[in-house]
């Protein structure tokens, strides 16, 4: 059974995106190709995930239950998947925990099966592109953390923390602009998922674990 322990920086504290953690629309905008379906809340969240292989698209099936440890910033994940053909399944657990100080320590400790024709591949290379899926996701989650900081920082305040006063007329304080929706990851495209893969592997030949 393929085990993965890694670890990933966000150049924000915790504070910042452990809120966006908790989310998991959020979370699946940062994942590339994938999407949530509509009918949520039974405790399992739903959702596919869609790679391009050249001109074929692939889509992947799946559910998972999230249980947060808000106090120790903490996610306990448990998900199966099955391929569009019915042909390949995958179950996976884990956790992802956040921590630090400036910065967001993300760590991602699991573990995932495969059965089906699948397998082999996933045996083989599957924990080199679940290091480039977490690459992928790290740059977009700390895009999405940007994007969601830079409404509050344009907005003027003065040294009471209002918004100054119009003339003539009463102060009023500034009401923060409403967090921009999030837009999905751009597609996953299979070539830029492998060559990550590879760095990954060459870099684990080499001992430095990490693409």
């Amino acid at each position: 059974m393929p085990s993965l322990s890694e670890q990933t920086t966000i150049p924000s504290p915790p504070d910042t995106v452990w809120p966006l953690l908790s989310d998991p629309a959020l979370i699946a905008s940062c994942i590339p190709g994938a999407s949530l379906a509509p009918d949520q809340g039974d405790g399992l969240w739903r959702g596919s995930i869609r790679v391009k292989f050249g001109p074929t698209v692939a889509t992947f099936r799946g559910e998972a239950s999230l249980v947060y440890d808000h106090a120790a910033r903490r996610c306990t994940i448990e998900g199966r998947g099955i391929d569009q053909r019915g042909a390949s399944h995958a179950l996976a657990s884990g956790t992802v925990t956040a921590s630090g100080e400036a910065e967001t320590v993300l760590a991602v400790d699991g573990e995932f099966t495969v059965t089906g024709p699948l397998e082999g591949f996933a045996n083989a290379g599957g924990v080199h592109v679940a290091r480039a899926l977490l690459a992928e996701f790290s740059t977009n989650l700390a895009r999405l953390v940007a994007e969601r900081a830079a409404p509050a920082a344009a907005a003027p305040v003065d040294d009471t923390g209002e918004a100054p006063a119009s003339p003539g007329g009463p102060q009023i304080a500034a009401a923060p602009p409403p967090p921009p929706s999030p837009q999905p990851a751009a597609e996953l495209s299979a070539g830029r998922l492998l060559w990550r893969a590879l760095l990954s592997w060459l870099g684990s030949l080499f001992g430095r674990g990490k693409p």
